[in-house]
């Protein structure tokens, strides 16, 4: 192993080490090692919300959420998984939540497995420009194959993981990542085709 291998093992055990301490000591009341911890994941979580929601004002409203919610829910914190893997979770947990408001609002009775079936939305919707990038071919995928590209596509989560975060079926998870990469090639090979 090398002396940069080492090292970035190194660094990697030790921020790990460090964010525990940030938590513990967040879980046990202080405002300053949960601000810390808010600095270190604030940006990804932030990220993770705009991908899902498509919206910078409902990003941040999820951001905020999930935040509050995890302050709140800190001192039983199980530890099992990392903190980043429990914030993204409850901002998951916030975006969803306020999919649900927003369609009791409008009156649409539409389940996430409903929500998830649904199909890529016609050219009228989002970026038809020539300058589409990959986030704005994402950003034009139905809701709910958005979200199982961006948690187990784009972040890395498992079948199960994501599922269980989306509260679908894994087959529907499994489904819906095929589809959504199907649609977002599709939709990205339209694009070169009109430049």
């Amino acid at each position: 192993m090398s002396e940069a291998q080492d090292e970035s093992e190194f660094e990697r055990a030790k921020r790990a080490a460090d964010e525990r301490g940030l938590v513990e000591s967040a879980a046990r009341g202080s405002p300053v090692a949960f601000e810390r911890l808010y600095r270190l994941h604030a940006g990804k979580v932030y990220g993770l919300c705009l991908r899902m929601t498509g919206h910078r004002e409902t990003a941040e409203d999820c951001t905020q959420e999930a935040f509050v919610q995890a302050w709140r829910s800190l001192p039983r914190f199980e530890r099992r998984a990392s903190f980043s893997t429990w914030i993204h979770r409850i901002a998951v947990n916030a975006v969803l939540a306020q999919a649900r408001r927003r369609s009791e609002q409008t009156g649409s009775r539409a389940s996430i497995e409903d929500e998830l079936a649904d199909s890529l939305p016609d050219g009228s919707v989002g970026d038809t420009g020539a300058g589409m990038d990959v986030e704005a071919a994402i950003a034009g995928l139905p809701p709910g194959a958005r979200h199982v590209l961006i948690l187990a596509g784009v972040y890395g989560y498992s079948h199960e993981e994501t599922a269980d975060m989306l509260g679908v079926a894994v087959g529907t998870c499994k489904a819906q990542l095929h589809r959504a990469r199907q649609l977002l090639s599709q939709r990205m090979h339209e694009e070169e085709g009109d430049r």
